[in-house]
């Protein structure tokens, strides 16, 4: 069997593997391949198809600072734009010829002697490649809820990320288990829909009034002809977004405005439940930022229909016809949605087995000596390896912002190794401590630290207790630090 060689090989095909392919194809990397399990390009956006699926960040803001769209339906777009939006960029860029679909990357080693990575693909088959960047995103890999009884179900069962355009909704009775930022989507939708709907709630959430609004014709002319205008509309967006990440990183200097989010959020629950016990069963007990913000204008308010109903005691198990509670009421459906998000650290940190220099093992090194990557992307012992889903990656609101400062790595990097005729490059373990150091200071100040996110079931926080999916310090000081880090803090050979 032929081994296929490459310069660069990339994992995902998402907006972080588009990103990182079009930096690579600007440095002048053209032998390379994006690999991605399914069907098509788009990452979450190809996968997640459930009513009402859209983003929760301003669309000027959740897109490429490079190729903005003027042509966004709505100022929180619709999944679908998102979708047609990454293949726009991929075609226009000329990434999607480098991308192969349904390819199962299991795992990937470093040969020391060759100075390469293998790596492994589903069905035996195996590449080389002189460069290995995996960028399968945050939010990749489902969480199915271990219940007793689950398998037993004789209705249908869908997760949002694997949902079912078949199936027919009207008039059915349907459970939904979770409330996190998909449920706060889904709900109202499904709540147009049903007969009776059953929302299993394990932990509240705030959310807050969505100021959305179609953007009309005549502004998508201006954005065409102008680029500048849609330019500041988005500085006004981005300035909006960076002061709620501000809030959550330096709460303790900011705390107040933490306290105000909460408070708005209480304000909705009131104007949009006026029964006093609905309205105490969904307010949480945490603080607003301990989980990432929602926004919603009928989410609180579909709870107030007839026939949806709120339940706050534990799932007991799943019986072929229903959900039984702990308290031993049972609800009969005929259909019943996983809103049950991710399994972020277990599944995806990383999402594939990746071994490196002395044999280290990546997901087993970071449970064992703490979650850590230099600036987000690089791990000691792992040359010509950057892992754009790493602890400290995520910056800001926007997914983007993550994957501009990362594009600007990649070129300060990538540039110097070719200016160098280098092969190699692994970040050192003293800079990388370092950084570890200054993040975990810098996580003194957070809402994380200083507020009360006991109770919040958050993803951001590992199994350790430790907030280390954001990067704790403003987007504008991660894009700086992207393109003025040390190059001596890498050994390049």
């Amino acid at each position: 069997m032929n081994t296929e060689c490459f310069e660069a090989v990339v994992v995902g095909a998402g907006f972080g593997g588009i990103g990182a392919a079009i930096q690579l194809k600007r440095l002048g990397y053209d032998n390379l391949v994006i690999l991605d399990r399914e069907a098509d390009l788009g990452g979450t956006w190809h996968v997640n198809r459930y009513p009402g699926v859209a983003v929760d960040i301003p669309s000027t803001t959740y897109s490429y600072w490079f190729e903005p769209n003027p042509y966004w339906s709505r100022l929180f777009a619709p999944g679908a734009e998102l979708k047609r939006y990454a293949e726009h960029v991929a075609d226009k860029y000329d990434v999607r010829r480098h991308m192969r679909f349904n390819q199962i990357v299991e795992g990937a080693r470093w040969d020391e002697d060759a100075r390469m990575w293998q790596v492994a693909l589903a069905g035996g088959q195996a590449l080389t490649t002189r460069l290995l960047i995996t960028a399968t995103g945050f939010l990749s890999q489902p969480r199915i809820p271990v219940i007793r009884g689950i398998d037993s179900f004789d209705g249908t069962v869908i997760h949002t990320a694997a949902w079912d355009d078949d199936y027919s909704f009207a008039g059915r009775r349907v459970g939904v288990i979770g409330t996190g930022a998909s449920a706060v989507q889904l709900i109202p939708e499904l709540a147009n829909q049903v007969a009776d709907l059953t929302v299993y709630q394990r932990t509240p959430i705030h959310t807050v009034p969505k100021i959305d609004f179609a953007i009309p014709a005549g502004i998508q002319w201006l954005f065409a002809r102008l680029p500048l205008a849609q330019r500041l509309f988005r500085w006004m967006t981005d300035t909006f977004f960076e002061l709620i990440t501000v809030t959550a990183v330096y709460y303790r200097q900011f705390r107040r405005l933490g306290v105000d989010g909460g408070d708005l959020a209480m304000v909705h629950r009131f104007v949009s439940v006026r029964d006093a016990e609905l309205r105490r069963k969904l307010t949480p007990d945490y603080d607003f930022g301990c989980k990432r913000p929602t926004w919603s204008n009928d989410y609180y308010s579909a709870f107030t229909k007839p026939h949806v109903h709120l339940r706050t005691n534990p799932i007991e198990r799943i019986e072929p016809d229903g959900v039984v509670t702990a308290d031993g009421h049972k609800d009969v459906i005929d259909a019943l949605v996983l809103a049950t998000g991710f399994d972020l650290w277990d599944a995806n940190f990383p999402a594939i087995e990746v071994i490196g220099r002395r044999g280290r093992n990546l997901g087993k090194w970071w449970r064992e000596n703490r979650f850590q990557a230099y600036q987000g992307v690089s791990v000691p012992c792992f040359p010509n390896f950057l892992n754009l889903v790493s602890p400290y990656a995520f910056s800001g609101l926007s997914f983007f912002n993550t994957i501009e400062y990362q594009m600007r790595h990649l070129d300060r990097l990538l540039g110097e190794v070719k200016r160098r005729g280098a092969t190699t490059f692994e970040v050192t373990e003293d800079a990388n401590a370092r950084f570890l150091d200054r993040m975990t200071q810098l996580l003194g100040d957070s809402v994380f630290r200083w507020g009360n996110c006991a109770t919040s079931r958050s993803y951001y926080f590992n199994h350790s207790g430790e907030a280390t999916l954001l990067r704790p310090t403003s987007t504008r000081n991660a894009v700086h630090e992207a393109s003025t880090f040390p190059l001596h803090d890498y050994t390049i050979a």
